[in-house]
């Protein structure tokens, strides 16, 4: 049997992998396309670029899935939230990093692994030998995405992620918007302000809402369909399902008040999150869209506080595959029909960069434990991991499979906690403090020091 792990995508999943297997004294190669074969969404050759939002989401590890999500994979000594940690931006209850030193650093750490060497080079085909994760995620190769295909005998499915624009700090009116995160959540100052607002009158509002529907969008090739993850809807589509949808969704009022006129309730407001540690870049939250660069700086502009912005980067629209793993994964994600090769990360049916990191953390543990004769079992489903792996190798159902981000809504009920609104603040509670203990209790099981 082979001494190698190979590892094909230095995402996300992929760099967690990596340094899991590594770590329990398994030898890795990455291989990585980048920068030789480039795409449309990633800007460097860096290993783990945050290619979207520069946001881990909530870090709120009692109320939150995400946060519970966070704790485990810290628990689990993960180098994708231990570098998130290390580079964080002020984000109120979020954590949100400085993309480019975060994708650098998790580079540099892999690469000074006494284990991992990385080669940068476009796999092409499932490999018949040899121990194999796939994780090349959302911007698979065309060449292997229709090798899969040809294995899995089934069109991968398809959908479509949207990037949100970024704008220069400098070019923000400041006398138009302020500081301020939703509700003031945050520890320290630079929490509770993390957050530029810029205010909408109803009028302000009603007009940049008939500019977006009536602006020039990106065109689908042919036998393309237009299926968006719910959670990375572009804001025209979202405007096309009502004028009011912005205004409850990205846009909402609540929570924020406008000192440069505090007695006026905003009918609108649009949020930027600091992108770097500078503070120099500013991405606009919510707003992935799939308008022409010309009418997306046309149509941001008439947002009060942008009227002078210069856009770092427009937003964008790329296609984004997935396998039915329900259908095609076992219990130790191995594909059942090649159980030589594992899928991770965004590929498998999970959304979010955590999501993808901690299927990877999963599936490089499990493929290293394998190769060293100790088989690892899947965590228990009370966990957030747990949860995850079984909704996509089972849990779902296959004929309606589409990408999922991590919620309470996969978790088994705790016994004895009132349902309803008015009690899930305890039944959250409830979940988290269960999955900690099963999820702690697992890592001691393992035993999976390195030899």
């Amino acid at each position: 049997m082979s001494d190698t792990l190979h590892i094909v995508g230095g995402g996300m999943a992929g760099s967690e992998a990596a340094w899991q297997a590594a770590n329990m004294g398994v030898n890795v190669v990455i291989h990585e396309m980048r920068p030789k074969v480039e795409t449309f969404a990633h800007r460097t050759g860096h290993l783990a670029e945050m290619v979207c939002s520069n946001s881990f989401r909530s870090d709120d590890d009692e109320q939150n899935a995400v946060g519970l999500l966070h704790w485990e994979m810290r628990a689990g000594g993960g180098v994708i939230m231990a570098t998130a940690d290390a580079h964080k931006l002020p984000a109120g209850g979020a954590l949100a990093v400085d993309r480019d030193p975060f994708a650098e650093a998790v580079t540099a750490q892999l690469k000074a692994h006494p284990r991992i060497s990385v080669s940068y080079e476009e796999i092409t085909t499932l490999p018949r030998e040899g121990q194999w994760i796939i994780s090349t995620g959302p911007l698979t190769s065309g060449a292997l995405a229709e090798a899969i295909r040809a294995e899995t005998g089934a069109e991968a499915l398809a959908f479509f992620d949207a990037i949100a624009p970024i704008v220069y700090f400098e070019s923000i009116d400041m006398d138009h918007a302020w500081r301020q995160s939703r509700y003031d959540k945050g520890e320290t100052e630079e929490e509770r302000t993390a957050y530029i607002n810029c205010p909408m009158t109803r009028e302000q509002y009603e007009a940049f809402i008939d500019a977006l529907l009536a602006a020039d969008k990106t065109e689908f090739h042919d036998g393309e369909t237009a299926t968006y993850f719910d959670g990375c809807l572009p804001i025209e589509v979202m405007a096309e399902r009502g004028r009011e949808t912005l205004r409850h969704g990205p846009m909402k009022p609540v929570g924020l008040t406008n000192p440069h006129d505090p007695d006026v309730k905003p009918w609108a407001v649009v949020q930027l999150r600091r992108d770097n540690a500078l503070g120099t870049l500013y991405n606009i939250v919510g707003f992935q869209t799939k308008m022409k660069y010309g009418a997306q700086t046309d149509v941001f502009k008439m947002i009060p506080g942008l009227q002078n912005a210069s856009f770092a980067r427009l937003g964008g629209i790329h296609r984004n595959t997935f396998i039915n793993s329900p259908t095609l994964l076992d219990d130790q994600m191995r594909l059942k029909s090649r159980p030589n090769i594992r899928f991770a990360g965004q590929i498998t049916g999970v959304e979010g960069y955590v999501e993808s990191a901690s299927m990877g953390l999963l599936a490089g543990r499990m493929a290293a434990g394998e190769m060293r004769g100790r088989p690892v079992s899947a965590p228990p489903a009370t966990t957030a991991m747990g949860a995850l792996i079984t909704h996509i190798t089972g849990g779902a159902d296959a004929k309606t499979f589409q990408p999922m981000n991590v919620n309470f809504g996969l978790f088994p009920p705790v016994d004895g906690v009132k349902g309803g609104r008015r009690g899930r603040k305890d039944r959250y509670k409830a979940y988290t403090d269960r999955a900690k203990a099963d999820w702690t209790g697992w890592l001691a099981q393992q035993g999976l020091d390195a030899a």
